[in-house]
């Protein structure tokens, strides 16, 4: 992968001329977004419940299964046969959305819950994948 070092903040007047060097990484996005590739599944955010942890309807979510989810972790989980997104409070045994819109929601002894994985990335896109817009 060729990655062009532009630096954009606030108030951009211009950028570096693209003719400026550039470097190589020997890295690929599947190497720098997954970590266990057979552990690994991708879902698609809906709804504005985890907005302000940076995850916005839409957005592909890079969840391991792997992983062991800890306190405060984001998760997808199965919550009485619905896949949700949400922060972990496993001390409270809580599921926590990040907008101040949306109440904490108790897991009791009588719910189906099981967590599916760990959030570990997710990726905006600014433009619709082709390969998202059939889902």
């Amino acid at each position: 992968m060729r990655v062009i070092p532009i630096s954009a903040r606030a108030g951009i007047t211009g950028f570096e001329s693209p003719a400026a060097e550039y470097h190589q990484l020997g890295l690929s996005l599947d190497d720098l977004l997954v970590t266990h590739p057979s552990a690994t599944f991708i879902g698609l955010a809906q709804g504005d419940s985890m907005q302000d942890v940076g995850i916005f309807d839409g957005d592909v979510l890079i969840v391991d299964r792997h992983e062991t989810a800890r306190n405060g972790d984001v998760i997808v989980a199965n919550f009485n046969g619905e896949f949700v997104c949400k922060i972990i409070d496993t001390k409270s045994r809580l599921l926590l959305s990040s907008n101040e819109q949306y109440q904490a929601v108790a897991i009791h002894d009588y719910d189906t819950f099981s967590i599916e994985g760990v959030v570990t990335r997710s990726i905006r896109c600014h433009r619709q994948s082709p390969l998202l817009a059939e889902l």
